[in-house]
């Protein structure tokens, strides 16, 4: 059985662990892998390796430092298809949709490679007389990542670049259930021409985050999860000192509008919520259709969730694959059960779905459930499958007001033809990321991912320029060279 064992200090180690966690193939359903647990002795190991790597790393040029971005660029471009088929093998998503999660990393490494217009700080001179003033940002020191498993390349490439260029050293904790694209992530480094130290990875559970956490050595850490774990590492973290991002889960509604384009919206949402397998943060999973716009909107709807193609995501020709784990089928399947139970109409059914040669696999079809209400289950809890719920109200304010009566606020999407409307609804809806006629709006790497409410534990936002922020701190100098002697003052100092 292969063991996938931590990064520390520009090495493979197994550290101090000696457990481990199965690792499957979603598609067959069987283990293929053993992923070690790490330790408290572990995160020690790869703090002191990121610690001792800081001084030189955190005072190294930019131009030294960018010139290990543009290489590391390169190479993960160069090695996209083997970092895609390794996501696929264990998140279980089609190797296309892998291949756009590591593009859409790639993003952030690019803006990364251009640190140096983001570093730039401000100079002001003469702001008294013969006394200058200027600020800079630093880095912060040795700083972690806690990574999900839908986007095991992606949300880390969310992190490192910009903790990296902006001169931090970084420990990552990808998720256990896939683990594998982290090691070849820090192997890409190491070719780079990246320290040692400055990026290590720890393998590992609940514990080994709480010993990340928990550890004085650290000064941030950065987390994307389930709102439970994200409340959880935002309170436990800022009680050792601690800054911390930590994004939280969702409950994402598109609003379709009987001026819409029905055709247009229903293809996107098709897309937006079974895309992945509904395993994505930014996936549709409620559809609020509005007055005479939800009849013909669920005909289509219901056709295209039948026309999917469910298999194995290395198959060509295949739409979707598994979710992750049987535990994450039998609580989805769990939540489509309740929704029949409390009323509303199962209008596409993929709790039986069959992929032929795949009966150990874990499947869930395409689900498309109407006549839900905000008291279902289904509605309440985030879904993370491939289930879109169909609400129907008869206004755009009633439907801002349902958006805005849920606790998460990530991501929100309208399709309509009427600019006044798409403006009422920016305006109207408490949420982070908005789509006008696009359902997934993940911004590009130069503005900031993040959303409110639930959604987020924490003042910053993820990449971007609050990416920026959250790896440093500000220095801000008042400097004089007189050449006479001047009497100090006992009061507050002012222009002059």
């Amino acid at each position: 059985m292969r063991t996938i064992d931590h990064w520390i200090d520009g090495r493979v180690t197994a550290g101090s662990s000696t457990q481990t966690s199965a690792v499957f193939n979603p598609a067959s359903g069987m283990q293929q892998a053993q992923v070690l647990l790490g330790t408290a002795g572990d995160v020690d190991a790869a703090v002191a390796a990121a610690a001792l790597a800081f001084p030189e790393w955190s005072q190294a040029s930019i131009s030294r430092r960018t010139k290990v971005l543009f290489a590391f660029r390169e190479l993960v471009n160069a090695r996209a298809a083997e970092l895609a088929e390794l996501i696929t093998d264990e998140h279980g998503k089609v190797l296309s949709d892998a291949l756009g999660e590591v593009q859409r990393g790639l993003e952030v490494v690019e803006f990364a490679c251009g640190i140096a217009e983001q570093l730039k700080g401000a100079y002001s001179e003469q702001v008294s007389a013969d006394v200058d003033s200027f600020s800079y940002r630093e880095p912060l020191g040795v700083v972690a990542g806690i990574t999900p498993f839908n986007f095991p390349a992606m949300v880390p490439m969310w992190m490192f670049p910009i903790a990296i260029a902006t001169g931090n050293t970084f420990i990552l904790k990808p998720s256990e259930r896939d683990p594998s694209v982290s090691l070849v992530i820090a192997r890409l480094w190491s070719e780079a021409g990246l320290p040692d130290g400055v990026f290590n990875v720890v393998q590992g559970d609940a514990a080994t985050v709480d010993a990340i956490l928990d550890h004085p050595g650290i000064a941030a850490v950065s987390f994307v999860g389930s709102t439970p774990i994200a409340r959880h590492i935002h309170e436990r973290a800022t009680a050792s000192g601690k800054r911390v991002q930590a994004l939280g889960g969702a409950k994402n509604h598109a609003v379709v509008l009987p001026d819409a384009d029905l055709a247009f919206a229903a293809n996107h949402l098709t897309a937006a919520a079974f895309g992945s397998a509904g395993e994505r943060c930014m996936a549709i999973s409620v559809a609020v259709a509005v007055g005479s716009a939800a009849d013909g909107l669920l005909e289509l709807l219901q056709q295209q969730a039948t026309d999917i193609t469910v298999g194995p995501g290395r198959e060509s020709g295949v739409d979707m694959g598994p979710v992750v784990t049987a535990a994450a089928k039998e609580r989805i399947i769990g939540l489509i059960d309740s929704a029949e139970r409390q009323g509303a109409d199962i209008r596409v059914d993929g709790r039986a779905v069959e992929v032929e040669g795949c009966s150990e696999g874990f499947f869930v079809g395409p689900t498309v459930i109407d006549q839900v209400t905000p008291a279902m289950d289904v509605y309440g809890a985030e879904v993370f499958g491939p289930v879109l719920a169909v609400l129907r109200v008869e206004s755009l304010e009633q439907a801002i007001q349902v958006i805005n009566a849920n606790p998460y606020g990530n991501g929100t999407a309208v399709f309509t033809n009427s600019g006044a409307a798409a403006r009422a609804f920016v305006r109207g809806v408490h949420v982070g990321m908005i789509g006008v006629n696009v359902p997934v709006p993940v911004p590009m790497a130069y503005h900031s991912f993040g959303g409110w409410k639930d959604s987020l534990m924490g003042e910053h936002h993820m990449h971007g320029p609050d990416g920026v922020r959250f790896y440093t701190r500000a220095k801000v100098v008042t400097s004089r060279w007189p050449q006479d002697a001047l009497n100090a003052s006992f009061d507050m100092p002012t222009a002059r």
